[in-house]
């Protein structure tokens, strides 16, 4: 197909809205490192949505830590204008990420779309997230088009994967489509098969608009870019809109579609994805999966819209300039517009100063927010180590969640919940004993075992959230020799017996170091960060015991010795008598300094012990 043709295509599809037969709305699924931004680089080629000299690797990857990760983090929408017997189709393409952390960013395209392409590495096959995202396809009633990727790869074996493939979806070997998004073999076939297996969009052209965000950037300029799903009706610049949550009305200054640049257009009809501008400073405004409709005419319903997102993992971030606090605050509501899955609220510490006790789906997530943070805004942060929430039961039947260890309540505790995942693993058969090794020192209780094919076994565990958001990947990776693929979701919440390990410096209560543990890893832990203290707080003018504390039972000690003045440096010679007596005289000295002494614990102390990534050091902060 040449791009001159295409061209004439774009002009017959772009200026004004485009009949609903002639739209196609998919996005691409699959897991991490599989090859779906090099695929969507070919298509934006073969199509001419691309110049060659405008052309780069990665090209929907916006951001610099995607590129230099080599990893989707946000979606991407993009029109594409292709043609099928004749006819000029517009393809709207969203590429989707793979990490079960950004998992969230793939549930919202999926409602933007009526089918998926379904992609798989040839010289990996089926791997954890592959299922995941096929079985919310699947919940979405999305149509599947089988693909298998990377054939032109020495190690690639697509017949034995084309049968894992069609097994996994109820389909035949054949109608696996063979493709290399480095060389562009295959991707007209590809191109081709969207036209004809995804259906149309179905919707009312005569109903009042209706219209979802499924996405929405911040640009500096021109205020809140919106990305929408039209479902009925049309919108048209200059129209006054309304977003049906807030009621807030505003005028749309530009309408348009991403092609992949942005393109002012007449207008979107039934099943167009494309952009709303509205000139809107405030970000709250316009919140991922609200219905936009016309402040004439307002639809009687709103569109369903997603599930609010749950976070997984809390964490405290915090500027180490304390004057940057109000940036940070800024940062995180612009950030929090085109990721709906951060959730944030303000907090105090009386080690790190002001701050947010930030909600993340991951690991990934978070360090990933981190480092945008860092580099979009030029903040210095401090994060502290991640913990999960609990629920506690109190005997008197009081309930209270619980973020960070410092709300932990005191009293008679009947109850304490955690939260529950459901782990599945993929990994080759040789390694299956590690893995089941590895998940029953995690507290984990096996759910099944599958074959995927005589090499190939699918695990799947249930296993409490704490245990696994420290180093369970690293250390599945390093049994495994990087074969298995770890994929998990929420699965509720049990009780457990957990207790609270306090840290005594000197006596005193440090809340900022106390952790909510299992009671079997508690003398571990209590252990781990005495030593470590012992380590990081500088020797005072006395002893200074430090002891980790269940209640009112020490269950870890370790001693901070103190600096001793040489009394004995003038005595040279002499009696015995005379050195004892000096030492006498120090020692009642040292005693009553440690009656009246306090222990100051610096920052960058409190920084070490808070930021660490070891998986003892489960602590957070007041």
């Amino acid at each position: 197909m040449s791009p001159q043709v295409n061209k004439e295509a774009f002009a017959r599809i772009s200026p004004s809205a485009t009949s609903p037969e002639l739209i196609r709305n998919f996005c691409i699924i699959a897991h991490i490192d599989h090859g779906k931004s090099t695929l969507a680089d070919r298509m934006l080629q073969m199509t001419g949505a691309v110049q060659k000299r405008d052309m780069r690797a990665q090209y929907l990857d916006r951001m610099d830590i995607e590129r230099e990760r080599g990893i989707t983090i946000k979606s991407q929408a993009v029109r594409m204008p292709w043609e099928y017997a004749d006819d000029p189709y517009a393809l709207n393409m969203i590429d989707t990420p793979g990490h079960v952390d950004f998992s969230y960013e793939v549930s919202r395209s999926l409602a933007a779309c009526e089918g998926a392409l379904l992609l798989v590495d040839s010289a990996q096959g089926i791997e954890a997230q592959t299922l995941a995202n096929l079985y919310l396809a699947m919940e979405n009633d999305l149509a599947i088009i089988p693909v298998l990727n990377k054939i032109d790869l020495p190690a690639a074996q697509p017949e034995k994967y084309a049968e894992e493939l069609a097994n996994l979806i109820g389909c035949e070997p054949e109608e696996c489509l063979l493709v290399s998004g480095k060389t562009g073999e295959g991707v007209e076939e590809v191109l081709d098969r969207i036209i004809t297996d995804i259906p149309a969009p179905v919707g009312d052209a005569e109903a009042p608009a209706r219209a979802m965000i499924f996405d929405s950037v911040y640009d500096t300029y021109r205020g809140v870019v919106t990305y929408v799903r039209l479902v009925d009706g049309a919108l048209r610049p200059r129209e006054k809109i309304e977003m049906m949550s807030t009621g807030s009305t505003h005028e749309l200054l530009e309408i348009g579609v991403s092609s992949p640049e942005p393109r002012a257009t007449q207008g979107l009809g039934v099943g167009e994805v494309g952009y709303l501008i509205t000139g809107v400073k405030d970000v709250r405004l316009s919140k991922v999966g609200d219905t936009v409709t016309l402040a004439a005419s307002p639809a009687p319903e709103p569109l369903e819209g997603y599930q609010e997102p749950q976070p997984m993992v809390y964490s405290g971030l915090f500027p180490i300039d304390g004057s940057d606090y109000p940036v940070l605050r800024d940062a995180l509501d612009k950030i929090k517009l085109n990721d709906a899955s951060l959730a944030y609220e303000p907090e105090t510490s009386t080690a790190l100063g002001f701050g947010f006790r930030c909600g993340f789906l991951g690991l990934l997530h978070l360090e990933v927010l981190r480092d945008r943070l860092e580099r979009e805004y030029d903040l210095d942060l401090i994060s502290t180590a991640p913990s999960v929430i609990y629920e506690v039961t109190m005997e008197d039947g009081t309930e209270t969640t619980v973020t960070n260890p410092s709300e932990y309540p005191t009293g008679k505790i009947k109850e304490v919940r955690e939260p529950m995942v459901r782990a599945t693993i993929l990994t080759p058969s040789d390694y299956i004993g590690a893995v089941m090794e590895l998940c029953q020192t995690r507290r984990g209780s096996l759910q099944g075992m599958d074959y995927l094919s005589s090499d190939r076994v699918e695990i799947r565990y249930r296993l409490p959230l704490a245990e696994i958001v420290f180093d369970f990947f690293d250390q599945l990776k390093s049994r495994t020799k990087g074969y298995a693929t770890l994929d998990y979701s929420d699965d509720g919440q049990d009780a457990s017996d957990l207790v609270k390990v306090d840290i005594l410096l000197h006596g005193d209560q440090v809340d900022a170091f106390s952790a909510i543990v299992h009671r079997d890893n508690a003398y571990s832990y209590g252990v781990a960060m005495a030593g470590k203290l012992r380590k990081l707080i500088p020797r005072q003018q006395f002893e200074v015991p430090v002891q980790a504390a269940i209640g009112s039972r020490i269950i870890a000690r370790e001693t901070i010795r103190a600096i001793r003045k040489d009394v004995l440096s003038k005595c040279y010679g002499g009696d015995i008598s005379r050195k004892r007596k000096l030492l006498e005289k120090q020692k009642e000295g040292k005693k009553r300094m440690k009656m009246v002494g306090t222990v100051e614990v610096p920052q960058d102390a409190f920084i070490a012990a808070l930021s660490s990534d070891e998986p003892e050091t489960k602590d957070s902060k007041k």
